[in-house]
């Protein structure tokens, strides 16, 4: 691998080629997430992706070590950039599997199978779930599957990057900062907000994640 005048990787000088923010134009008149919350929350998505390029950009230009140790200022970027980077990709899950055309019933095909299978029924799952996300606290609620035996399991993630579970595929992200949410309910009305975000689940993005079996 080559490597720049400060030791960078020709690797990390490729990253300047950036990441693109995505947008959602058909994402709009949810029930009870109003269109005035998505607005906001694309920008602070926008914002991830941002920090997540110019971090990338700072590490193509920051040596690696300095004096025979770990420069701070690239162990520094390289802690940040977990934050950024788990802020801009559970976002564009999150909205993914968000969509006005939303069914509250239990999903079809597949994922129900997975549901049940790993939860003994959907209502079960469902309840875990809804309290996972009413936790005290800031953060995400999340489905993953395990691709080694195929089960879902719900999980709590911690300022984007604390909690993730290595190998394990994404299902369904919900958003719980207060930012999704508060500009629509009560800080003390979480759980409402909940029920709109099953009320706008797409579970056709989230069954199209699954890992099945070949």
């Amino acid at each position: 691998m080559t490597t720049t005048k400060n030791g960078s990787s020709a690797l990390a000088t490729a990253s300047k080629a950036g990441y693109q923010a995505r947008e959602w134009p058909s994402l709009h008149a949810l029930q009870g997430i109003s269109d005035h919350t998505l607005e906001v929350h694309f920008e602070l998505y926008k914002g991830y992706v941002k920090h997540v390029n110019l971090f990338n950009e700072e590490l193509a230009e920051t040596s690696p070590t300095k004096d025979g140790e770990t420069d701070l200022r690239f162990s520094e970027l390289k802690r940040r950039l977990g934050f950024e980077y788990n802020g801009m990709r559970l976002h564009e899950l999150y909205f993914d599997n968000l969509t006005s055309h939303g069914k509250t019933d239990a999903p079809p095909g597949p994922l129900r199978d997975v549901i049940e299978k790993s939860y003994g029924g959907y209502e079960r799952w469902k309840r875990d779930f809804a309290a996972l996300g009413a936790m005290r606290g800031v953060g995400w609620a999340m489905v993953y599957q395990d691709p080694m035996n195929g089960r879902i399991s719900n999980h709590w993630i911690e300022l984007h990057e604390d909690g993730n579970l290595a190998g394990f595929a994404p299902i369904i992200a919900m958003d719980v900062w207060e930012h999704a949410y508060l500009l629509d309910f009560k800080a003390s009305e979480r759980g409402k907000y909940i029920e709109a975000f099953f009320a706008n689940m797409n579970w056709e993005a989230c069954a199209a994640r699954l890992v099945l079996e070949k």
